[in-house]
């Protein structure tokens, strides 16, 4: 018997394609586009165009990496960088990137407007260029703010023996890096694009941090596997929390039609200086005031004084019951 014998696959014969698999597509095929068609109906969103006009989650992940880069681009970008094209580095990456997020912040504005029914007045194609110009504007101000997180970082981690450490290891800083951008597009008009890139920063680190939160400078995740922060969460300068902390809603009231109210407040003010340790969850437009420390595990729906050490021990004893003000100072805009 030769190699060829024994090497070449056998020819099948009409008994052994009889005893493949049979997947009945055309059935299956058929009852799919019979579901999607009542789905559309029953959203009364039977707009498309016949192309796929979302915003892709491959490119806004291949964006973000290169941001990245550009913002950390001897930390973050390729191997063989050297400072002296450093510049010229940073230049054609994000000449690239920008024109990317271009076309993803134009398909959102587009699918936008197709859902809603929107007369622009503005061309789509301005909207979005007029938003990626002003995103790109910030991003020498992301970084600046991005330097006081890697800081606080390594100043509040005794394990942490380098800034570049911290940059190129801790989950906290990634997924910090991923909101600033986040927030700042979500803040110009892109929500969507905004949320895709803060679930590519959740799935990547465990950490869930809605774009739509306002967070000051030096803010810093300690292991950060489990937390999250809600949409209207407003957190000042200097705040650090630790893992399995949640920043999040106590109620959700709905409307008439039985639907959940949207955009209403309905997550923690933290102001400056707080810290948060792991497993403490507060729930609620309740205030933590300055200074405060939350003890681990932690239940918490009430305002609390500044200065506040509130245990699981002496939870009534050490926070003072007070209403949930409105604090415009902690609202960090772009």
């Amino acid at each position: 018997m030769s190699f060829r014998d024994h090497h070449e696959p056998a020819s099948h014969s009409p008994a052994s394609l009889a005893a493949q698999p049979q997947w009945e597509l055309r059935q299956i095929v058929d009852e799919l586009r019979a579901v999607r068609a009542q789905w559309r109906e029953g959203l009364a969103s039977n707009q498309e165009c016949g192309a796929r006009e979302f915003p892709s989650r491959q490119h806004l992940r291949d964006i973000i990496k290169a941001l990245c880069a550009a913002l950390f681009p001897m930390r973050l970008g390729p191997l063989d960088l050297q400072q002296e094209s450093e510049d010229f580095f940073v230049g054609h990456t994000l000449d690239t990137t920008l024109t990317g997020l271009h076309e993803q912040v134009r398909r959102e504005l587009s699918y936008h407007a197709r859902q809603h029914g929107l007369q622009q007045t503005v061309s789509i194609e301005q909207q979005a260029l007029a938003i990626v110009q002003r995103f790109a504007r910030a991003l020498p101000r992301i970084r600046a703010q991005l330097d006081t997180d890697v800081a606080a970082a390594f100043h509040g981690d005794p394990a942490a023996h380098s800034v570049d450490e911290v940059l190129l290891c801790y989950p906290g800083i990634l997924a910090i890096i991923h909101y600033r951008l986040a927030h700042t597009l979500y803040a110009l008009g892109a929500p969507l694009v905004a949320r895709i890139i803060a679930e590519v920063a959740h799935s990547q680190t465990g950490i869930d941090i809605h774009p739509g939160a306002n967070i000051g400078s030096s803010f810093f995740i300690d292991h950060g596997t489990g937390v999250v922060i809600g949409e209207t969460a407003i957190i000042g300068e200097r705040v650090r929390i630790y893992q399995a902390v949640t920043l999040g809603a106590k109620r959700f009231p709905a409307g008439f039609d039985g639907v959940l109210k949207k955009g209403l407040a309905r997550h923690p003010i933290v102001q400056d200086d707080v810290v948060i340790y792991a497993g403490a969850t507060i729930l609620g437009r309740v205030t933590i005031g300055q200074g405060s420390v939350i003890g681990g595990n932690v239940w918490l729906t009430r305002s609390v004084a500044p200065g506040s050490h509130v245990t699981q021990a002496h939870n009534q004893q050490e926070a003072a019951d007070l209403p949930a003000p409105s604090h415009p100072a902690f609202a960090h805009h772009p």
